[in-house]
């Protein structure tokens, strides 16, 4: 690919050093109508993988589902939450993802660690590691609003293409969606700091006048103009590759540039991201509470009441006479 402008080169509204990692980096391009996001993931995505020190390929896909996560959870025009499962029967069976408002992810996944040893050098692709099963979307809008929620199946070669599949079904707008996460070797200068989980990603969609909030339920739906449009914004988002979504020294702005400087790309504020655990103790004692006596006196262990927190692994003791 031939040198291109420094970052300051594209069109940006709003202040334009905003840092290269854990950010969602909202964009425009004035030519083809589309519009997209960009996410880019270092220590947020670390954090959450490294602290439940999964298998490789499990903390593969969850990195993927975090990334996707923070594409669509910054979009959210709300307080609240998105909450992204996958079901599925394959060795990597759950996959979960919280996005509370406005920037705090955090994740877990659920595997068969005998299979999962067993397939250790397979290639990462979808239907060998998580099967056949659905991915679901849900955002809640707190305790008097109505939870909307979507389902796809999970059909495609990855979790991009059931996520397209998700728009197109539930949104009725055509979406090109990349993700990738993988080790990256990285020092600070003062030594090394070995290998860390990045992830990364691009969501972009095409708008029209049709079709309620601005999309079309089918592409084919598109004339002739339109389906120009939309057939040139994905061949050059879908031009993007792996090492640019995750490459630590290469600026998000740049990135967008490298893909739509023909397009007249437009960037807009960054949105953070952070690696963030909504549990605490009081919440988990107030959970415990609600159990009867005898549930309690079940889980007793060594003398103590012991709980672990599913996504970030803090452990919570508590003494059983605390709920007399």
């Amino acid at each position: 690919m031939s040198d291109d402008p420094v970052a300051g080169s594209v069109d940006v509204e709003g202040p334009a050093d905003r840092g290269r990692d854990d950010i969602v980096l909202p964009f425009h391009t004035d030519k083809a109508g589309a519009r997209g996001r960009l996410v880019r993931l270092g220590s947020c995505v670390n954090d959450i993988l490294s602290a439940h020190d999964y298998p490789e390929p499990v903390a593969n896909f969850l990195g993927e589902a975090i990334a996707l996560a923070g594409l669509i959870g910054t979009s959210l025009k709300f307080d609240g939450k998105l909450i992204l499962q996958t079901k599925s029967d394959g060795p990597i069976s759950l996959l979960v993802v919280d996005f509370t408002t406005p920037s705090s992810l955090r994740a877990y996944a659920s595997f068969n660690a005998d299979l999962v040893e067993e397939m250790a050098g397979e290639p990462l692709e979808m239907s060998k590691w998580l099967g056949k099963g659905y991915m679901a979307l849900t955002v809640d809008q707190g305790a008097d609003m109505e939870r909307y929620q979507g389902i796809v199946e999970m059909v495609g070669d990855d979790l991009g293409a059931v996520a397209e599949k998700y728009f197109l079904q539930s949104e009725q707008i055509p979406s090109l969606v990349r993700l990738h996460a993988a080790k990256h070797f990285a020092s600070d200068g003062e030594g090394e700091k070995g290998w860390q989980w990045r992830a990364g990603g691009v969501l972009v969609q095409y708008l029209t006048s049709q079709g309620g909030v601005g999309g079309v339920r089918d592409v084919d739906a598109l004339d002739e103009s339109q389906a120009e449009d939309w057939r040139r914004a994905r061949i050059l988002g879908d031009s993007v590759e792996v090492h640019e979504l995750l490459d630590p020294q290469l600026e998000p702005e740049r990135l967008l540039f490298r893909l739509y400087h023909e397009e007249g790309v437009r960037v807009f504020d960054a949105q953070p991201l952070d690696a963030t655990c909504s549990c605490t103790k009081a919440r988990v004692e107030g959970m415990l509470a609600n159990f009867s006596d005898q549930d309690r006196l079940d889980m007793v262990e060594e003398g103590k009441i012991i709980v672990t927190c599913e996504f970030c692994r803090t452990t919570y003791e508590f003494q059983p006479e605390e709920f007399s």
